[in-house]
């Protein structure tokens, strides 16, 4: 344990003493937090409704059945002439109005003596324009539907839905944010905690390997196996805090990047964090070991940087896993694939969804890979032909 230890300091001492590595640390968080937030922010202005607007919408013979239920849904329709359709569609597509329905004449008459059974011509249509980049105008246009949907309804009302029910909806805030992150972090924390691991990893071996550095650890009277194993451990604690730091910019970001609002917080409790951070330091553990083999191979970090390039895409892929089939796997032997696991248990975290067992198993291949991985890396350290190859 001791030159193990002295492994570790090394490292530690590296990085908390290279500036230049503790920035490209922070940066990307940083980074990663500013970008986010401008996203939101633009995509709030470009596709999010103004608080304080007030639809504008235009109707050409309007119908006086269907006027009496926008009044008591409290919206406000113009009636205009015929001469002012285009009018009104210029308007529309310059968002100084938000639609414009077009009734047939008699439209009232015409559905009175209307009957699908027995008609031999076209139910009356009703035509609406209105602008689809526009989000008031959207809204407008979702809105008066749904009106004439009841409207259409209330035709031929033989029953009802919901009367007096102000609660239908059982998914609660923390179900829906819980459904939308658990869909989005998976994938991001693949990326990022993958890309801290590379960037530390391929200095400290390959970098190392390629200054002539790590031949002079190789031939001292330190243990090839001490030497794979403090390089492990001192790795994996060095990319947890550089993965810790962009995890809680994505958990920052997250909520700017969905239009602001209370997305995390209320939501999950210390005991999903607890898991999602036992099951993150064996994930690292995963990562730093595959890299490091990866590392050991090249004879110089760009080569290194290129190998290591489908194992980030591996990552990437298996994190989009949480984006499809319908939530997380439930069946604990999904759990004992390597990485896939992971990924499952991540996004069953962060869906609310999760069972500790299958945490804790996807876990356990995690160390088991690990320890596998270092066990291949300290052979690697023993191999002069690996290690000292031209």
């Amino acid at each position: 344990m001791k030159s193990i230890w002295a492994i570790m300091s090394k490292e530690f001492a590296r990085f908390f003493t290279d500036k230049r590595m503790i920035m490209m640390t922070i940066l990307p968080a940083v980074g990663l937090y500013v970008v986010y937030t401008f996203m939101g922010t633009i995509m709030v202005d470009i596709f999010g409704p103004d608080e304080d607007h007030v639809p504008r919408i235009y109707a050409v013979n309007m119908s006086v059945a269907v006027a009496e239920f926008a009044q008591a849904a409290e919206m406000t329709i113009i009636d205009i002439d015929a001469e002012g359709v285009e009018a009104a569609k210029t308007q529309i597509e310059q968002e100084n109005a938000d639609l414009l329905m077009v009734f047939p004449q008699d439209f009232d008459a015409q559905v009175a003596v209307f009957d699908v059974q027995t008609a031999t011509v076209p139910a009356p249509n009703i035509e609406i324009y209105f602008l689809s980049t526009n989000a008031n105008s959207h809204i407008a246009l979702s809105g008066m539907t749904a009106l004439l949907d009841a409207y259409e309804s209330s035709l031929a009302n033989k029953f009802d839905i919901n009367r007096g029910i102000e609660n239908a909806d059982l998914a609660t805030a923390a179900d829906m944010t819980a459904t939308i992150v658990s869909s989005i972090m998976p994938m991001m924390l693949m990326i990022f905690l993958f890309s801290g691991c590379m960037g530390l990893a391929l200095e400290s071996i390959t970098g190392e390997k390629e200054r002539g550095t790590l031949a002079t650890l190789l031939v001292s009277p330190l243990k090839r196996r001490e030497l794979a194993i403090g390089k492990i451990l001192s790795l994996a604690t060095l990319s947890l805090i550089s993965g810790g730091v962009v995890v809680v910019a994505v958990m920052l970001s997250l909520p700017q990047m969905m239009g602001g609002g209370d997305v995390i917080e209320n939501v999950y409790s210390a005991t999903e964090f607890g898991l999602l951070g036992f099951l993150i330091i064996t994930t690292l553990l995963v990562m730093v070991a595959l890299i490091s083999i990866v590392s050991a191979f090249a004879k110089t970090v760009k080569e290194a940087t290129t190998a290591t390039t489908p194992l980030m895409f591996l990552f990437m892929g298996i994190g989009l896993t949480g984006m499809i089939g319908g939530g997380p796997q439930t069946d604990v032997i999904f759990y004992l694939i390597p990485i896939y696991g992971t990924a499952q248990a991540m996004t069953s975290i962060f869906a609310l969804d999760y069972s500790v067992l299958n945490i804790v198993v996807a876990s356990l291949c995690n160390i088991v890979l690990a320890v596998g991985g270092g066990f291949v890396l300290t052979k690697m350290f023993s191999s002069e032909k690996v290690m000292f190859s031209k």
